[in-house]
């Protein structure tokens, strides 16, 4: 069974099957060839894989990012990182990377982050004279951080599919996503192409006045993983919190969003909902296949007799990863590849956190690297350029990234450093 669903699920992402089609449709197939399960059992686990509270949180985040990208965040973020870094070399592009990471603290996700920060700021660094395929390359790679800076719809995914805790897993993605920003940055001042000067003097004054202008948009992230960690509320509760905030501050504290935006914006995060829910659900029958076929424990038993050193286990795990990420979207990946991978780690004694953080960091780049890079397609979308004018210029960041992937692999201590301050438990 488990090689008829292998086979059809190939087949149909090679024709290019939406993820989420190409997995409902390889699992039916390799449970009708068997004939042994019946279809309301299947239904049954789809609905079953979807009763969760945890995964409540994502259409709330969903929302709550949508609304702030629409009531004025983008720009305000912007006019922040811009007083911040502006006045060095090259500093566009560093804006760039920092208003990514401050609106990672707010959408959760690198698609979201894409759209509203590329839309303003890739026009912005053309205009300027920075280089177009530059000017997309890294847009589209400081748009990653958006999933690993929580709060994080993969992270809460991840945590539902591994048993590990959503709090503990954005604690740990606070480093990773620092360090991420930190090694573009430096990338984007040593291999712009075309080095734009100083665009002025460093101000306190206006940093002051734009951190003030920002100020509610840059304390909500504070407040989710604040009440998150002191239990004061759950992950879903957090997420409907981020969603009423984002409301009252668009529009009644920016009075940038309007109430005839509403229902668009709740239309789109129901689809995207949707669209979410039902790879979900497909997956899970996936899953749930693969254990009964006990195919977890088979790769676990084939990895460990290449090898039980956790050090080149987890060195084949980001290769296999890596290229995951780049044919896959992060949900499914999560889906298919967490049932199988977590047993194996737990075998070698590699920490279930700090194991869950590497493969969110992992799947993320994978957001940005072709063939699939959904963030390059929208980047390039915006600059109206095609993604394979860009490798070239792409393949330095994308390097940066895996180096600080590889950096947080084999030094748990820098992820892990704020779970275990925060929990202690780690």
């Amino acid at each position: 069974m488990a090689l008829t669903i292998f086979v059809g699920f190939l087949v149909l992402a090679t024709l290019g099957a939406p993820i989420a089609f190409a997995i409902a449709i390889s699992t039916g197939m390799g449970i009708w060839s068997q004939g042994l399960i019946p279809p309301s059992v299947i239904v049954q686990r789809m609905y079953t894989s979807l009763d969760s509270f945890a995964l409540a949180a994502i259409p709330f985040f969903l929302l709550a990012g949508d609304l702030m990208g629409a009531g004025g965040i983008s720009r305000r973020l912007i006019n922040f990182a811009n007083a911040l870094v502006g006045h060095i070399r090259n500093g566009l592009a560093m804006v760039n990377v920092l208003t990514s990471m401050f609106f990672a603290g707010i959408s959760g996700s690198a698609v979201a982050d894409t759209s509203a920060i590329g839309a303003v700021l890739i026009p912005a660094m053309i205009e300027e004279g920075y280089d177009m395929d530059f000017s997309v390359v890294i847009t589209a790679t400081s748009s990653c951080i958006g999933p690993i800076i929580p709060p994080s719809i993969t992270m809460i995914i991840l945590g539902v599919t591994a048993d590990i805790s959503i709090g503990g897993l954005f604690l740990a993605g606070y480093v990773p996503g620092i360090l991420i920003g930190i090694a573009l940055m430096v990338m984007s001042y040593f291999f712009s192409g075309t080095v734009i000067t100083s665009r002025g003097q460093f101000s306190l004054k206006q940093v002051w006045t734009t951190f003030q202008d920002s100020f509610l948009a840059l304390i909500m992230p504070l407040i989710i993983i604040v009440g998150i960690i002191a239990g004061v509320f759950t992950p879903t509760e957090a997420g409907a919190i981020a969603a009423f905030y984002a409301f009252i501050i668009g529009c009644f504290v920016y009075r940038e969003l309007s109430l005839e935006e509403i229902p668009k914006i709740l239309l789109h995060t129901a689809i995207t909902t949707a669209a979410i829910n039902f790879c979900l659900a497909a997956a899970s029958v996936f899953g749930w296949i693969m254990a009964i076929e006990r195919i977890p424990q088979l790769f676990t038993s084939r990895i460990l007799a290449l090898s039980d050193n956790p050090t080149i286990i987890l060195f084949l795990v980001n290769l296999l990863l890596l290229f995951t990420g780049m044919i896959m979207d992060t949900t499914p990946a999560i889906l298919i590849l967490a049932p199988i991978l977590f047993p194996l780690a737990t075998k070698v004694g590699i920490d279930q956190l700090h194991f869950g953080i590497i493969m969110a960091v992992n799947l993320c780049i994978g957001m940005c690297t072709p063939p699939y890079g959904v963030c390059l397609f929208v980047a390039t979308s915006i600059a109206r350029t095609n993604v394979a004018s860009i490798v070239r210029k792409l393949i330095p960041f994308v390097l940066s990234m895996v180096a600080v992937l590889f950096l947080i692999t084999y030094v748990p201590a820098l992820p892990m450093f704020l779970p275990r301050l925060v929990l202690g438990s780690f």
